[in-house]
């Protein structure tokens, strides 16, 4: 096995760096790897484009986080947040709604009805007579705010201020701008101003929260029914998210790995060094980023999530066993993996069948007469012997082409 690794290893590197058998120059060598190096990149921005054609589960339901938000909130003032929330967002252009309906725009999928009905609500609140509420609220609290900021200055002064009193200090000598009995008044007055301006908030608050518009939203997002059906379907899109864009940057990346496939195959059979080579580096960067993907999926995508839940709930909070269960899991498929490139995609018996019908190197595929038994090419030698009549015939054929014996048990 290891063998067969370090053989295949040594011919990929080989075949990276030479033109019909005869090494690149340094500089040629240089200007590939700066080609693979674009192209790469590229590659991996096509991926990337590509994997946001489908709708993310947050942008085909937007609404989900406030809305779970909203739910998992115990503030009692919580109604008047999330309404002054959204009456003080600056991106409502040309509506909530329509903002929605354009993440859709150019993209698969669509955004949740439910989404769009919330949104609906929205907009119904987001007019200048409730923004002006608002805005009114919060001058009143920035009020408030700059009055109980003067109370905690004068109480920092009116203790010495009593001080120097009681010690019969005459007012002129004293070092506070503001007497003791004066102090005690303002006091009292920024008290009563701040009472009043709490009530007045209070009262714009109930009168925001009593409006039809904000009474029929309230109730949509207390509605247990319909958010449950938002959650089922957000958690469901989120789970198969990373199987669609595996999906999708496969569809991307195949048809890029058949057509240098097939452009490395029909160069290196009428004998296109160059073409050969730069399609072999192009197979090579198409490959990368999808063993790369596959690599993610697995750890991302559908299986992970499988494995998770299976051992969510044998082993409960256990889910450091899944690690195990990769340790074990992806040494088996590269396994399984480096069989299947050598058995189908890379078999000698099957390149052998077709490179001797056509007169070609059994090795190296290049273009040699009939009967020779080495290739000018890559010197490799073309037959064996066969075991029963002891005549030479082709390695890695299945029959003897003078007397018909079986190679099948032959070490070739």
């Amino acid at each position: 096995m290891l063998a067969r690794i370090r053989r295949l290893l040594r011919q990929f590197f080989t075949k990276s760096r030479t033109i019909n058998n005869e090494p690149l120059n340094k500089v040629s060598l240089i200007v590939i790897i700066f080609i693979d190096i674009f192209i790469l990149i590229n590659v991996f921005t096509g991926l990337d484009d590509i994997s946001r054609w489908h709708l993310s589960p947050s942008q085909a339901y937007p609404c989900y986080s406030e809305w779970n938000n909203y739910r998992t909130q115990t503030d009692k003032d919580k109604d008047y947040e999330i309404i002054r929330l959204l009456l003080t967002d600056t991106n409502t252009e040309p509506s909530f709604q329509r903002n929605y309906q354009q993440i859709q725009e150019g993209h698969l999928g669509k955004v949740t009805e439910f989404c769009l009905n919330y949104a609906g609500y929205k907009d119904k609140i987001y007019t200048s007579k409730n923004q002006q509420t608002i805005k009114t609220i919060d001058q009143k609290q920035t009020n408030i705010s700059k009055l109980e900021q003067d109370n905690r200055n004068i109480r920092d002064r009116y203790d010495s201020t009593l001080l120097e009193k009681l010690a019969g200090q005459p007012r002129s000598e004293s070092i506070n701008p503001v007497g003791a009995e004066k102090a005690k008044q303002t006091l009292e007055q920024n008290a009563n101003n701040i009472s009043t301006l709490i009530r007045e908030i209070s009262n714009l608050k109930n009168q925001l929260l009593a409006k039809p518009e904000s009474v029929n939203f309230i109730n949509f997002l207390k509605d247990e029914g319909k958010f449950s059906t938002v959650e089922k379907g957000y958690k469901q899109a989120a789970f198969w998210y990373p199987s669609i864009q595996f999906a999708f940057q496969s569809i991307f990346l195949l048809p890029l790995i058949l057509l240098a496939l097939s452009v490395h195959r029909f160069a290196g059979a009428r004998g296109y060094g160059l073409i050969s080579l730069i399609s072999w580096h192009l197979l090579v960067i198409f490959f990368i980023p999808l063993i790369l993907k596959i690599f993610e999926f697995l750890q991302f995508g559908a299986i992970f999530e499988f494995l998770f839940n299976v051992i969510s709930t044998i082993f409960g909070g256990l889910l450091f066993l899944i690690s195990y269960v990769y340790i074990l899991l992806i040494p088996l498929i590269g396994f399984g993996l480096i069989k299947f490139i050598q058995k189908v995609i890379f078999n000698p018996k099957v390149q052998a069948a077709n490179r001797v019908q056509k007169s070609r190197c059994l090795k190296c595929a290049k273009k040699i007469r009939h009967h020779d038994v080495y290739c000018s090419h890559c010197g490799y030698h073309q037959y064996t012997e066969c075991p029963n009549c002891h005549n030479f015939t082709y390695k890695h054929l299945p029959y003897c082409r003078e007397c018909g014996y079986s190679q099948s048990s032959s070490h070739l």
